[in-house]
């Protein structure tokens, strides 16, 4: 995994590519962990020695699903907060290094903030507006428990009526 610091990325969108669901575990608070496993039960979670993790379905997060040549999620009213923040990762303290490039203050709060370059849809260059006014906000609104709706930071898609066959409501 290689991280750089939020000033560095032009804009990012999801295109649904799923590479976000294949190379990582994703670790789950006890809070998500009792959500999703009383949804779906037990079976797709697992415990390790380090924490609680979503399980791997053949390389991938268990709820991911194909539909219409894209990866979408099946679990969008559970997702965990790994899953809503990435490619970004949003610290009280600079984990990655480069700390007054990764620094941003939000509501009087002092924040690190780091994107994952593993993510395809990374554009690097000079934050955009768009980057800096919606997305970046969101993004730092839902680590803080202060935003709600994904809409920036999930990949927009229409409203398919399908379901996949772990969801519980619709997914986008």
């Amino acid at each position: 995994m290689k991280v750089i610091p939020w000033n560095q990325v032009e804009t990012w969108r999801c295109c649904g590519c799923g590479e976000c669901c294949r190379p990582y575990t994703v670790p789950l608070s006890a809070w998500e962990w009792t959500r999703i496993t009383q949804a779906y039960g037990l079976s797709v979670t697992e415990i390790g020695i380090d924490g609680l993790f979503l399980k791997k379905k053949q390389g991938r997060c268990i709820f991911q699903y194909m539909q219409g040549g894209k990866w979408l999620c099946g679990i969008q009213n559970l997702k965990p907060l790994a899953c809503k923040l990435w490619p970004f990762k949003i610290f009280r303290k600079p984990k990655y290094g480069r700390a007054e490039e990764a620094s941003l203050e939000s509501g009087g709060r002092k924040l690190f903030v780091y994107a994952d370059s593993l993510c395809p849809m990374l554009k690097l260059g000079e934050p955009t507006e768009e980057f800096l006014k919606n997305i970046l906000p969101e993004f730092i609104g839902i680590s803080l428990s202060t935003y709600g709706e994904q809409h920036y930071s999930t990949m927009r898609a229409e409203r398919t009526g399908q379901r996949h066959p772990f969801a519980s409501s619709r997914v986008i």
